[in-house]
């Protein structure tokens, strides 16, 4: 099964193209799930079958492809945000919240289908692998946050990591006619990190 595009848009037509049938595919698979066809994709985009094909073998493709799209505007805009937030270091709540409202923007839209790209797109060594990094860069930074914060307790670096992946679920797996909102990540965060007490 392959999971990138055939043939790579060189003329403006031809990205137009593509991005046509991405963006069909992105409201089929929101809507409709696995049930979603190439089919489906062709008539939305207002293409023919054969000029999908030209550019993608399969559904999967698709969905791969839309994945990897996801991903890397995720990481740019989340990137960004997180060296906000090193720079101003403010209150460990309010870094925090900027850094989950962001998460949760990205997330907004079709969380149909962001459900789905998460169980089922397939991803590559080089892209595990770039999605492993981040991951870890997230971790370091919400570590950093919570050393600085007195939040924690006496492994940040662990309770970081368990954040990290603790939020993805729930913002990945979560139904989506039940979204999360930055409150209750936040509520999550307070469960896991509760600030220190004083004496």
């Amino acid at each position: 099964m392959s999971h990138g595009v055939r043939r790579s848009p060189r003329q403006d037509r031809s990205r137009f193209t593509v991005d046509a049938l991405l963006e069909a595919a992105a409201q089929l698979f929101g809507r409709d799930g696995l049930a979603t066809t190439t089919n489906h994709i062709a008539e939305r985009a207002g293409t023919s079958i054969g000029t999908l094909y030209q550019y993608f073998p399969d559904k999967q493709a698709i969905l791969h492809t839309l994945a990897r799209r996801h991903v890397t505007d995720a990481a740019t805009r989340l990137g960004a945000v997180l060296d906000e937030v090193r720079a101003a270091e403010p209150p460990f709540e309010q870094a925090l919240r900027r850094v989950l409202d962001t998460a949760i923007d990205l997330h907004r839209d079709r969380p149909g289908l962001h459900a789905l790209m998460h169980r089922m797109a397939m991803r590559g060594a080089d892209e595990l692998a770039a999605m492993h990094a981040f991951e870890d860069h997230l971790a370091n930074e919400l570590a950093y946050h919570l050393r600085r914060c007195g939040r924690g307790g006496t492994d940040p670096e662990s309770t970081a990591r368990l954040l990290v992946h603790t939020i993805d679920a729930q913002i990945h797996r979560v139904p989506p006619r039940h979204p999360m909102t930055t409150d209750d990540l936040m509520a999550v965060v307070e469960r896991l990190a509760p600030p220190v007490s004083a004496p």
